[in-house]
Formats: structure tokens, C-alpha cells, sequence
């Protein structure tokens, strides 16, 4: 029996990165997928062909812009339309805007907010109703170890994923008595087509500085959120599990 069979999954921004591994992992799990992406058409394409025929699953993608309350609930709308049920719902989409708070404009603060932190709040109140109709439902929140360590020059990141937590844990406060769970992961260094492009020489640096000497792989995110979305978890809620090599403790 595969831990997620016959469930329906929702996982916003999967067309890359850790998202793309979450989807991958899920539909070899026996998982049906409703992803969102924000502009990769055909990226989207490629992976709704490439998962539903390798693991035969139904896999179906949506463009829709997380960050916007309006596209959100449309989107969700469309997914119960569709799959008829949600089971678990995996907030991923987040992007970055580095820079020091002197030289960081509005516009990079707000920009990261909407996506990261907005986003979490549009897909949880647009999947309230059908979880709550079920009486069950799994809410799978991606922070970073940055939402709480903190990190020069990522002051906007920091309080988005921060933001995150908080939410999260008052979710789980309100929902639990209706058999909805919430939970957070924060990833630590996990090498994706994004930290491809630092280097050699700064990746050994980040590496060094973690107890297990390895980055992260996408998998091992993936395999956390398996744990969470899987009936192995119907006792865990209001959590922050690190997915870090020891980076935080």
C-alpha cells in the first residue's frame, strides 16, 4: 500500500525546485496533484505528461498567482471541481528580493510578503471549507531555518518565513477540534537549480558550516512532507520540523 493513495494533494508553486521534487515524491506515493504555477506554461505541461504517465496518477496544473486572494480561490474552486476532494495542502510558492534594509526597496518588501506570507493565508482560507466539510485535512507550510535564525540581507525573507510559523501554529490551534492538522517544515540548504548557480568555492563554505557536510536534496524535503500529508502523522499538529542537517538546533 503506498502512504498516500487516493489522496488529492495541492501544492502551489511545483514547477521547479523543491516544489517539482514534493510533486514527484507525492504522485510515486499514489498521490492525485493539483499544482499552481505562476507564468511556466510548458514546464507545466511537461510535468503534469511526465508524472501522471509514470506513476498513473491524475496530475493537473493550474495558472494561478498565489499572492493574489481573488486567483486563489478560483484556482481552489476548480481543484474540488475537478478532483472533488483535498487531502492535503502544501503552501510552497516563495521567491526572493535580497538586499540590507538601507538599500531594499518598498517594492522588494512587499513583493516578497505577497508571495510568501499572503499566499499562505489565500490557499488556507480558500481550502477552509472543504476541510472542515471532511473533517480532515493536512496543511503542510514551507518556512526556512532563515524564518528563525534570521540572515543578513534577507530581512523580508526572515519575516515572511517567520510569519509562517505564527500562522501556522494558530492554525492548528483552530482547526484541530475539526480534525485538521497544520504543520511547518523549514528547510535548510537544499541544492535546486537556484543554488546551482553560486559555485564551487561558496557552496563548500555554506556546507562547512552544517554537521552533516551536504546540503540537502530536494527528496529529503519531499520525504518530510510525505510524513506529514500520510496517515503515519494523524497525531502531529501546530510543528516545526527542520529539514536541515543539523543547521539549526
Amino acid at each position: 500500500m503506498k502512504l498516500l493513495e487516493n489522496k488529492t494533494a495541492v501544492i502551489t508553486g511545483a514547477s521547479r525546485g523543491i516544489g517539482k521534487g514534493i510533486a514527484e515524491k507525492y504522485a510515486s506515493e499514489g498521490c492525485n496533484i493539483a499544482f499552481s504555477f505562476a507564468s511556466s506554461v510548458d514546464k507545466a505541461k511537461a510535468l503534469e505528461e511526465e508524472l501522471s504517465s509514470k506513476y498513473g496518477v491524475k496530475v493537473k496544473g493550474f495558472q494561478s498567482n498565489a499572492a493574489d486572494f481573488e486567483s486563489s480561490q478560483a484556482f481552489i474552486e476548480e481543484v474540488v471541481e475537478e478532483f472533488g476532494q483535498i487531502d492535503v495542502l502544501i503552501n510552497n510558492a516563495g521567491i526572493t528580493r535580497d538586499n540590507l534594509l538601507m538599500r531594499m526597496s518598498e517594492e522588494q518588501w512587499d513583493e516578497v510578503m505577497n508571495v510568501n506570507l499572503k499566499s499562505v493565508f489565500n490557499l488556507t482560507k480558500a481550502c477552509l471549507r472543504t476541510f472542515l466539510k471532511q473533517r480532515s485535512g493536512s496543511i503542510i507550510n514551507m518556512s526556512s531555518v532563515v524564518g528563525v535564525m534570521g540572515n543578513a540581507g534577507q530581512s523580508n525573507y526572515a519575516a515572511s518565513k517567520a510569519g509562517i510559523i505564527g500562522f501556522s501554529k494558530s492554525m492548528a490551534k483552530e482547526l484541530g477540534s475539526r480534525g485538521v492538522r497544520c504543520n511547518v517544515i523549514t528547510p535548510g540548504f537544499i541544492e535546486t537549480e537556484m543554488t546551482a548557480e553560486i559555485g564551487e568555492e561558496a557552496l563548500k563554505k555554506w556546507t562547512d558550516g552544517i554537521p552533516l557536510k551536504r546540503g540537502g536534496s530536494t527528496e529529503d524535503v519531499a520525504n518530510a512532507c510525505v510524513f506529514l500529508g500520510s496517515d503515519m502523522s494523524t497525531y502531529i499538529s501546530g510543528q516545526v520540523l527542520s529539514v536541515c542537517g543539523g543547521m539549526l538546533m
